[in-house]
């Protein structure tokens, strides 16, 4: 199985650059800088970004990138996904100088989605600077956060995530939409690191291809600041403020110009692996959490 070490970026696109730019800089409180063609490489630690965002005819979430420790252990995972039978494509020296990483090699899950294998981040650790005052996100051997994608084929595409990419399960729960309505699984994934999960799979299909990425602060005094920005902006609340059952998050929702939402919390649980055992939770969250403001809200 592959040794990945955390999230380390994710790509999206929008026809809306600017809108994202406006938000990532006053209402996450992300360093934005502009790439040759436009695009926008959104920064929040010092690595050179961990999100980067394309223009493009569609809003959506493209890739989730997973760090690898160095070159062998990327190597090792490009010979994994030869031995399952995975296809998988080796980015070339452009895609490379683009994600500013040494290796990529890109591949799908059976549910579609698409995953960056990348080792050796180019980075100048030039230093990360708010330009809305966030003393800084809670990242490193964290990685990025965590990002809940669709899987249609749960099944197997949980499987693939736990034989081929080395995903653990850190906690179950399944989602009832309606009292009458079959229950949908959400399965949450750890990786070779202390964060609760740094990926999710939702059993059904998401138009925009992610249901929502999770980042993290140092305090929940910044959670509050960033839920006044987003308000002083118009951006649409997606879920109330709330803390999470499993992770044990305090953390709110918002909309993104690229169709998912953005979980901006405090306080998740980092975990002793060895220490940890598998539940069910029959609850999203403690308290709070009301998805029903804008996941399941009437369009219009």
């Amino acid at each position: 199985m592959m040794d990945i070490r955390g999230l380390a970026y994710v790509v999206a696109s929008s026809r809306d650059l600017a809108a994202w730019r406006r938000q990532a800089e006053d209402v996450l409180g992300m360093m934005v800088e502009e790439g040759p063609l436009g695009d926008l490489y959104i920064k929040m630690d010092e690595r050179p970004f961990r999100l980067f965002v394309s223009g493009g005819p569609a809003d959506r979430y493209v890739a989730s990138g997973w760090e690898l420790a160095g070159e062998e252990a990327f190597e090792q995972a490009c010979a994994e996904l030869e031995r399952a039978g995975v296809p998988f494509e080796r980015g070339c020296a452009e895609l490379c100088a683009v994600r500013r990483v040494n290796g990529l090699a890109s591949l799908r899950d059976p549910s579609g989605n698409l995953h960056e294998l990348v080792w050796g981040v180019r980075s100048d650790f030039r230093r990360f600077v708010s330009p809305a005052g966030v003393p800084g996100f809670v990242t490193g051997e964290l990685g990025m956060g965590h990002t809940v994608l669709p899987a249609s084929n749960f099944d197997e595409t949980w499987a693939f995530l736990r034989d081929v990419m080395g995903f653990g399960l850190s906690d179950i729960h399944r989602f009832q939409p309606a009292p009458d309505a079959p229950a949908i699984p959400i399965y949450f994934l750890h990786c070779n690191n202390g964060r609760h999960h740094s990926l999710a799979l939702f059993g059904g299909p998401v138009p925009s291809g992610c249901v929502h990425l999770m980042v993290e602060v140092e305090n929940l005094v910044e959670v509050g600041r960033a839920h006044d920005r987003m308000q002083r902006a118009g951006v649409k609340l997606m879920a109330t403020l709330g803390q999470h059952v499993n992770d044990r998050m305090t953390s709110f929702y918002m909309d993104t110009p690229s169709g998912f939402a953005i979980e901006y919390g405090f306080g998740g649980l980092v975990l002793d692996w060895t220490r940890h055992s598998v539940f069910e939770a029959s609850e999203v969250s403690v308290w709070g959490h009301d998805f029903g403001v804008g996941f399941n809200a009437p369009a219009g």
